[in-house]
């Protein structure tokens, strides 16, 4: 998902974008196996605005930032739990490996 951009009536801009790891694990029978897990990633500000710039669907980055919980209702009244990542900085892992050459 290419990544969402919101600017808000106050000037604040926001991000918001999905982010896979993955790890590799040898199981009991000694095969590897690969676990994906999708994080969301939300920053705001001026690290918003230069994402929104230079980070597109598909691409490697680094992501530096805190872990925030909410709590919220649905429409129906269920309360739901969310954890996602404040992200204040970023590396495009392309940009590295292109320097490091």
């Amino acid at each position: 998902m290419q990544p969402e951009v919101k600017a808000f009536d106050s000037g604040k801009t926001l991000i918001r974008f999905s982010l896979a790891t993955n790890e590799s694990y040898k199981d009991k029978n000694g095969e590897w196996n690969e676990l994906t897990q999708w994080h969301t990633i939300n920053a705001w500000g001026k690290t918003a605005e230069i994402m929104s710039q230079k980070i597109n669907k598909g691409q490697e980055v680094l992501v530096e930032g805190r872990l925030v919980n909410q709590s919220y209702e649905t429409k129906d009244g269920d309360k739901r739990y969310a954890t996602h990542i404040e992200a204040n900085e970023f590396l495009i892992i392309k940009d590295l490996q292109k320097s490091l050459v």
